[in-house]
């Protein structure tokens, strides 16, 4: 994943992924999953979304991971939180309660620095990998997560349309990177919303990943 270009995109205020409630297809679905209070769930390239508050909210203990300081700040400040701010073998880890969030690469964190994961929760990380490094995406989240059960939201459009990200994400793509781990299953699909349903006629998809036996 290029660093810079996020940077850059956070810098100019080029932030049409944060949407300004959490994601709906979360608040229906993530209920699937099965967790209760205490346990934990990961949120990799989770920018400053609200949809870490909701997660919060459900008595969870949140862990995320995202390139912009910044915007891990704002999370930490909206929730009137002062997180401890320390590092973390390349990353910088703010955390406050249940809520840590590390400010760096995806790439740089490893199991030891999220301990045990029971889900995660992957709206804005797979979708903004390129096509070519998708493989590497998954089987790194696997790795650090211990191929934990998973509510990915992806979407679905003809590429030629529009360069991403976020990148048009199958669901013959979602398969081939989950299959030899993962049962695949399509919870919902609906029409996107925003400058991406307008151009590209996107679908918008929830997916189920629970660990194979």
């Amino acid at each position: 994943m290029e660093q810079e270009f996020w940077q850059a995109r956070w810098r100019e205020n080029r932030t049409g992924f944060h949407e300004a409630a959490p994601n709906s297809l979360l608040t229906r679905h993530f209920p699937a999953l099965g967790l209760t209070a205490g346990q934990s769930v990961f949120v990799p390239l989770c920018g400053k979304a609200l949809d870490l508050d909701w997660l919060c909210a459900q008595g969870l203990r949140v862990t995320g991971v995202e390139f912009n300081e910044g915007a891990v700040g704002e999370v930490f400040a909206r929730q009137g939180l002062t997180p401890e701010i320390t590092r973390a073998q390349g990353l910088i880890r703010y955390q406050a309660g249940d809520l840590t969030l590390f400010a760096g690469d995806f790439f740089a964190v490893a199991a030891a620095h999220l301990g045990a994961v029971d889900a995660v929760y992957d709206r804005a990380a797979l979708v903004a990998v390129k096509p070519e490094e998708r493989a590497e995406y998954a089987a790194h989240l696997n790795r650090i997560t211990g191929t934990a059960k998973q509510l990915l939201i992806a979407f679905s459009y003809d590429q030629s349309l529009m360069d991403g990200p976020p990148f048009s994400v199958p669901g013959q793509a979602v398969e081939a990177l989950y299959r030899d781990t993962h049962t695949v299953t399509l919870a919902e699909e609906r029409a996107a919303d925003g400058r991406i349903g307008k151009l590209c006629n996107a679908q918008e998809q929830a997916w189920l990943l629970t660990p194979l036996t």
